[in-house]
């Protein structure tokens, strides 16, 4: 798709608090002037000068080479664009020089984690499709720094397009190694993050408390050392979608696991980008959510489908299926019925969540949803049989 990139225009939280006190301005420029607000190693401007204008130093294009992406992603490689919508799809790169930016442009409205050299530095908001510039980091030391971008908010929301990456004069982009772990994960909202930096349980949904990264599949991957990718989509079920009047919804994870873009595009994914090393499978609630609800055999049937397309795809990984901790009695029984129908596959494993371990008054944000301290939990009850299932040595917690 054709970007119109003749103009440039920094997005970012205002009034956001950083380590020691500091803040955002919220008034930081105006048209054809410059006024510039240095935060640690945070720089910001605006301009509304053409991008060619401003630009100093170097330029690389979002499919150089050097830049890892994770998950599912689509690569234009005459335009020199990738595009994205799946939760926590994330980029990898390493640079030499004491500041990088990026241009990025969204269909809607997305969040992503920055981290630089393994720290979190800030959440960026971008949104609008006319490509803007934000410089994500400055005042480094000199030498090479590794960058992470993450984007932690759902595909329903936006789709999010990579233009560019620019350095200072000299600057250089670099690969970093591939992680040698790998784990797929496949979800709902739990898996999603919504709510986890939200602290009351009756807090509405905002986009800006969903964060993937305080989930429990971000935990449990990061405690492990392993690369992820994440499949998931709030409300919705392996066959019915939260509050449906039906047993068989449109749209619901069984159908949307086999695309490339999660809302934005229905195109077939080819399961190339990545052979993960374990697939963590965590549906269910929504499925029999309040109303219709579907048969033991639907829910059944479609769970042994989606079994049956994870073998063909990736051969004889491991998969391990999870019981909501929101689980209901027919949920459950359902869950150990499909246990005992895919008894022969002795890669496939059964895990639950530890029983009473969510505090409302503590572990609950938006909408009754596992915040940060409630998905830590979960994520520690899933770590002992991952470490069976896979061999991987337990280590000291590192949250």
């Amino acid at each position: 798709m054709k970007q119109d990139i003749s103009l440039s225009r920094t997005v970012f939280p205002v009034g956001k608090a950083l380590k020691g006190g500091r803040y955002f301005s919220r008034s930081i420029g105006f048209a054809g002037r410059w006024r510039v607000v240095q935060l640690g190693v945070i720089l910001l401007w605006t301009s509304v000068l053409p991008i060619s204008a401003v630009r100093t130093g170097s330029q690389f294009k979002a499919t150089d080479a050097q830049v890892s992406y994770i998950g599912r992603v689509e690569r234009d490689e005459r335009a020199g664009t990738v595009r994205y919508d799946w939760v926590g799809t994330y980029l990898r790169v390493a640079f030499t020089g004491t500041q990088i930016g990026i241009t990025i442009a969204d269909e809607g409205e997305s969040w992503h984690n920055v981290f630089i050299d393994g720290k979190w530095i800030r959440k960026i908001r971008v949104s609008g499709k006319t490509p803007q510039r934000i410089l994500l980091a400055s005042h480094l030391e000199r030498g090479r720094h590794e960058l992470q971008l993450q984007k932690c908010t759902e595909g329903e929301y936006g789709c999010t397009l990579v233009v560019a990456f620019d350095l200072p004069d000299g600057g250089q982009l670099l690969s970093v190694p591939r992680r040698e772990r790998m784990i797929e994960f496949i979800g709902d909202s739990y898996t999603c993050g919504y709510g986890t930096e939200s602290n009351r349980a009756t807090d509405p949904f905002r986009l800006e408390t969903e964060n993937c990264d305080k989930a429990y599949a971000c935990i449990l991957a990061r405690y492990f050392g392993a690369a992820y990718s994440l499949v998931a989509h709030s409300g919705r079920g392996i066959i019915r979608n939260y509050g449906d009047t039906v047993q068989v919804s449109k749209g619901n994870m069984s159908q949307r696991y086999g695309q490339l873009f999660d809302e934005h595009n229905t195109v077939a994914y080819d399961f190339k980008a990545y052979r993960p090393d374990l697939v963590v499978i965590n549906l269910g609630t929504n499925d029999f959510s309040r109303g219709v609800t579907p048969t033991a055999d639907q829910y059944i049937g479609a769970y042994v489908k989606l079994i049956a397309r994870l073998r063909r795809h990736y051969g004889e990984v491991p998969i391990i299926c999870v019981t909501p901790h929101s689980r209901s009695p027919h949920l459950a029984t359902c869950l150990r019925l499909l246990q005992l129908q895919v008894d022969t596959d002795k890669k496939v494993h059964f895990a639950e969540f530890m029983p009473a371990i969510i505090t409302p008054d503590k572990d609950l944000g938006a909408s009754y949803h596992p915040n940060y301290s409630g998905q830590k939990k979960l994520a520690m009850t899933l770590i002992p049989l991952v470490s069976a299932v896979m061999g991987w040595d337990l280590e000291t917690w590192k949250e």
